[in-house]
């Protein structure tokens, strides 16, 4: 696969002067962010077309993984059910389908089933289509949902009889998707309504289903635009939960009356700048998992229900521990079920409400992801938690946490011949250039050798402080039985290793992201997992920013790299208040209106920070209807790439115009766009079929 003879597509510059600081750049491209300009369109088709023309050497191998990784999946499928009241609930895949269904039985599993949302049927016709969450109400006769045929997130909220198969006319358009709730009385409903510019969530509003939605009335607005909102009805049914969250600042719950629902909402604790916490109730009082006083990997207290406004009332439960992370919670009538994290491994604790005795999990395997899954029932001693690994594939078990006994409802049935005992997994850690010590999870077939000859394909994120998990996935088979080794940087940004990990990748420590993928290339390179001809690397979203801050730092360390979505023009876009989502960002990567925050940002941003260099072998993907990574980022990065880079690369840029920020909506469609990446590597691996 080679670009020589086949010219690539060219962009007018048309140059535009950016001042702020006393300081001006010069943006040449400033113009492609005119979605309804022709002439953008036209060149992001061109680009489409010169991606089809340079890689249809490689169609037959992008057809054979499609079809590889389309065969190891159960076409004909369905989850575990969960038991919620009187019904169980699951979700089913048939042969054939792009999208899911969601169905349940009353009383047994023996039971006819009820179709209660038929993905399939909804999306028909629709280049894009999915379902953002649902809520059914306390006596199990309403569904309300959400569907966006966009790609931008904007949930449009119907509601269906699942007693006679009514659709209602009512209709919410712009809603958050899955922030709903029921009243107790089944037909007072809640939701979040999204400002139709930023597209953040910014107010709660109370619908009378078959009533006019221009009646419904105004629960709450949040006035501050960096923080985001989620909405939610407790386990305990009793409350109504309005969270407003400034990621890792500090957040505010407003607690409605189930029973009430007309009643004003209430605060549970008024927000102060530097307190997070989070909160479930149980019987007449709230837990709360909190980092008040400094805790910094937050510790679980607990308060009456008439006193959550008093500080002195509160009383804990677990102290704070420097070297745990607290990360969440499950509230049972007899057990407390907490997820922790220690040394950048998932544990789950159990506690009995009465005894106060605990016990953990055991989970055996050196790197995995184990977390607490959907637990709806409240008077119940069984644990639902799911399990994967890089070498085990997702599994649900349900757990007896009186009688400790573990049982396998369901693992992921990957088709194909696989057996686990062909892979390796392995964590290490490598020692980055300040004396961090970053975890690594790596996983490989055993018949590869770890001479320096394997291609390797390294992935991280490394933001907002989302941990990357070793998660098993059935894809990437396709590489490792090629015999590329895969390796996940748990790199600073996220909180895999507590939440000190998260601060010291933000803000003005943003350049330890870089620096530790930077270093966990060096270490996987020394120690002979891959060569600098044969090492690749992953990255999407905040993880395409990444991307491009490596191939400025350290160009030659790499063969070729997937931005998938990349967040790559840091600094303009956090300028512009008017673009979804900056407001809410600005304590993560800094306010550019201010100086410093300015100058830090411009140091690393990958689009201002391109030169006439040599840069690897380069694949970017990117959304039309992107609503969170805008498309023009990307497109602009990439033609500033063309016209800057000294060398004879691949530089290709893929775009998708009838999707946003996660891709193609079905499950297939989905397949085909990792088929397209994973031959991009292939190819440059010199892996022949």
């Amino acid at each position: 696969m080679q670009n020589l003879g086949i010219n690539p597509p060219t962009v007018q510059q048309k140059p535009k002067e950016l001042t702020i600081h006393n300081h001006t750049r010069i943006d040449n491209y400033y113009w492609l962010n005119e979605q309804e300009n022709p002439e953008v369109l036209a060149y992001l088709n061109a680009e489409n077309a010169y991606l089809e023309q340079v890689m249809a050497p490689v169609k037959p191998l992008q057809e054979q993984l499609f079809q590889e990784m389309k065969g190891r999946i159960k076409e004909q499928d369905e989850s575990v059910p969960v038991k919620d009241g009187e019904y169980f609930y699951y979700v089913k895949y048939i042969e054939g389908g792009e999208y899911p269904i969601y169905c349940r039985k009353k009383g047994s599993l023996e039971a006819t089933e009820e179709v209660l949302l038929d993905g399939n049927e909804m999306g028909k016709g629709k280049k894009y289509f999915n379902i953002g969450g649902y809520e059914i109400t306390d006596d199990d006769s309403i569904i309300a949902y959400g569907v966006d045929t966009v790609s931008r997130r904007n949930y449009t909220v119907r509601f269906k009889n699942l007693i006679t198969g009514e659709i209602y006319k009512d209709q919410i358009k712009n809603t958050e998707g899955g922030s709903y709730a029921w009243a107790a009385d089944n037909k007072t409903f809640f939701y979040i309504l999204r400002d139709p510019k930023t597209l953040l969530g910014y107010q709660v509003w109370r619908h009378t289903l078959g009533t006019d939605t221009k009646n419904d009335v105004l629960v709450y607005e949040e006035k501050d635009n960096q923080y985001y909102m989620g909405l939610y009805k407790m386990k305990s049914k009793k409350y109504i939960a309005i969270v407003s969250d400034h990621n890792g600042i500090a957040s505010e719950y407003q607690l409605l009356d189930a029973n009430n629902p007309t009643r004003a909402c209430q605060t549970f604790l008024p927000r102060e700048r530097g307190h997070e916490y989070a909160i479930e109730h149980f019987e007449d009082k709230f837990y709360v998992r909190t980092n008040l006083n400094h805790a910094l990997n937050f510790k679980l207290m607990e308060v009456s229900e008439d006193k959550t406004a008093d500080l002195t009332s509160w009383k804990t439960v677990i102290e704070h521990r420097p070297e745990v992370y607290l990360e969440s919670m499950e509230v049972f009538k007899n057990h407390l079920v907490i997820q922790e994290i220690f040394q950048g491994l998932s544990q789950i604790r159990i506690i009995n409400q009465q005894t106060k005795e605990e016990h953990f999990l055991n989970f055996g395997e050196p790197t995995y992801d184990a977390n607490i899954g959907l637990n709806p029932s409240f008077n119940t001693s069984v644990l639902r938690f799911s399990y994967t690994s890089l070498t085990t594939p997702n599994s649900t078990f349900d757990y007896d946490m009186e009688t400790r006994v573990k049982e396998l409802k369901k693992q992921q049935t990957v088709l194909g011949g696989f057996d686990k005992e062909n892979y390796v997994s392995e964590r290490v850690f490598v020692t980055a250039r300040d004396g961090a010590n970053v975890p690594v999870s790596i996983v490989y077939r055993k018949d590869t050798k770890l001479d320096g000859t394997a291609p390797l394909l390294q992935y991280a994120y490394g933001s907002y402080g989302m941990s990357t998990e070793a998660a098993f996935g059935s894809s990437r088979l396709s590489l490792l039985n090629r015999g590329f080794v895969y390796a996940i940087a748990h790199i600073r940004g996220g909180q895999e290793m507590g939440r000190e990990w998260y601060e010291n990748g933000k803000m003005f420590k943003k350049i330890n992201t870089f620096y530790d993928f930077i270093d966990c290339s060096e270490f996987l390179i020394a120690n002979k997992y891959c060569s600098p001809e044969k090492l690749f690397a992953l990255g999407g979203s905040a993880g395409g920013l990444l991307m491009g801050a490596i191939i400025n730092l350290r160009p030659d360390l790499y063969r070729g790299v997937v931005a998938s979505v990349p967040f790559v023009d840091v600094v303009t876009t956090m300028l512009d208040d008017t673009i979804p989502l900056t407001t809410g960002e600005y304590e993560e990567w800094g306010n550019p209106n201010n100086k410093d925050s300015y100058e830090y940002m411009l140091s690393y941003s990958p689009y201002d920070n391109v030169e006439a260099k040599e840069y690897p072998n380069l694949l970017v993907t990117t959304g039309l209807h992107d609503s969170q990574v805008q498309y023009f980022e990307p497109a602009k990065w990439v033609a500033k790439l063309r016209s800057t880079k000294t060398d004879n690369n691949l530089l290709l840029m893929h775009i998708n115009m009838a999707a946003g920020h996660g891709g193609a909506s079905g499950r297939f469609a989905t397949l085909r766009e990792v088929a397209m990446e994973y031959a991009f590597l292939i190819d440059l691996a010199g892996i022949v079929e």
